[in-house]
Parts: C-alpha cells; structure tokens; sequence
C-alpha cells in the first residue's frame, strides 16, 4: 500500500472489494443451498435407569436390586456376572482395562438403544479412619492438650 491516503483507497476499491464481493456472494450461494448445519438427532427417552458404579479395585457393578430386569440379558451378554455375595452384577478385573472399556461401552450402548438409561459413576471414597493408636504398656498417657508455655 503506498503512503498516500488517495493512492491507498484506489488501490483498495480496485483489488480488494471485488474479491470481497465474489466471497460474499459465494457465503450467500452457500446459504442458500445448505440452510442449515446438520444437526444430531435428539436422543431416546428413557423408560428405566441405573447406576454403574466404578469401584476402586477396578470392579464396574450394580447392585442386583437396582438394575431393571430388561436389562439384566444386555449385562450377562457382555460379560457382566451376578455376584451372590455381593448381591450385585460386577465386571470383574480379570478382563484387562481396554477389553473391560469396549465391553461396557457396547453394553452402555445396547442399553440406551432399548432406552434404558445408565449412569456411570465412581464410587464414594472411603472416609479417613479414626482409630487411633493403644499407647505401649507402661507407657505414660499422652496429654490431651499440649502444654502452654509459662513466663
């Protein structure tokens, strides 16, 4: 661009509008043909729900109670097993981690399909423990408060 401001503005409508019309026009073109963005279909409503839940040893289950009865074929075909002494259907470890994931993501998916809702959760951790220690026999008890410095 030169320095002179008259020189500049006759540069800029002579090479710079045109092309600004063309791409214009073809945004408008575009418009007009494809109106909208396709968009995704909205998803199924949901007759039932549970919960999976994510233990800490890498077990995913639910307890047997919660999960609807049309579910239940969905889990055993994907390898969910009823656990009695849990009272709970459990995908256990012995599965690695990715064949466990592509197993739960096609149950998840088979589920939802027959509009069964699923909710994946981790499970609560558990609360610090408050036992505290028996002091050594023998031992002097340990104060309940720490001493305050005299003056």
């Amino acid at each position: 661009m030169p320095d002179d401001p008259v020189r500049a503005a006759a540069q800029v409508t002579r090479r710079v509008l045109p092309r600004y019309v063309e791409a214009l026009a073809a945004v408008y073109e575009k418009a007009r043909r494809q109106p909208e963005p396709p968009h995704r279909p909205a998803t199924p409503e949901v007759s039932e729900s549970f919960t999976l839940i994510w233990y800490p040893d890498g077990v995913v289950g639910a307890p047997y109670d919660s999960v609807p009865a049309a579910a239940r074929p969905v889990l055993y075909q994907y390898r969910f097993q009823y656990s009695p002494d849990e009272a709970a259907f459990v995908l256990p470890t012995s599965y690695g981690p990715g064949e466990r994931a592509l197993l739960l993501g096609s149950a998840l998916r088979q589920l939802t399909a027959q509009g069964i809702g699923v909710n994946l959760r981790h499970a609560a951790p558990t609360p610090p423990s408050s036992r505290t220690t028996a002091p050594a026999l023998g031992a002097p008890p340990a104060p309940k408060q720490p001493p305050t410095a005299r003056r």
